[in-house]
């Protein structure tokens, strides 16, 4: 969809006058970059037996069962609710302070502390919550 935009946006450009084809160009190339983010980051997460892979720009991280914590954080912003789906494998507490119970297993030495990955739907193309309650499914042990 943002693909499509974009591309009409460009071909706009071509009957507008200058300022407007400046703001309306930029629109255009915003777009497009989201259209080939979102392609190359297809799939977002998946399940694997050691853990659960996300795909970043970055590379691929992945974030294995002992030490994930899943949840669903619910939002409230200027009257609009968002929903994302949280990711965690620090091991230390919760934001409550009670420790996790997914996270039994301490960092080794030289190891991350912890990785934090917040997902939206469009990210996952689901809802946050029914891909966290089949991450929960899919849970070794």
């Amino acid at each position: 969809m943002p693909a499509v935009a974009g591309v009409l946006l460009g071909l706009a450009t071509a009957f507008l006058d200058p300022l407007g084809r400046v703001l309306v160009g930029a629109a255009a190339v915003l777009l497009l970059g989201l259209a080939a983010r979102d392609r190359l980051l297809r799939p977002r997460l998946a399940a694997r037996p050691t853990g659960v892979a996300v795909r970043r720009l970055s590379g691929t991280t992945e974030l294995p069962w002992g030490r994930l914590h899943v949840r669903v954080r619910d939002t409230r912003r200027w009257g609009l609710r968002s929903r994302l789906l949280e990711l965690d494998t620090a091991a230390g507490p919760d934001d409550d302070g009670r420790p996790r119970p997914e996270a039994r297993r301490e960092p080794a030495s030289g190891e991350e502390d912890g990785v934090l990955v917040l997902l939206g739907r469009r990210d996952l193309g689901a809802d946050p919550a029914d891909v966290a309650r089949a991450l929960h499914a899919l849970r070794p042990g």
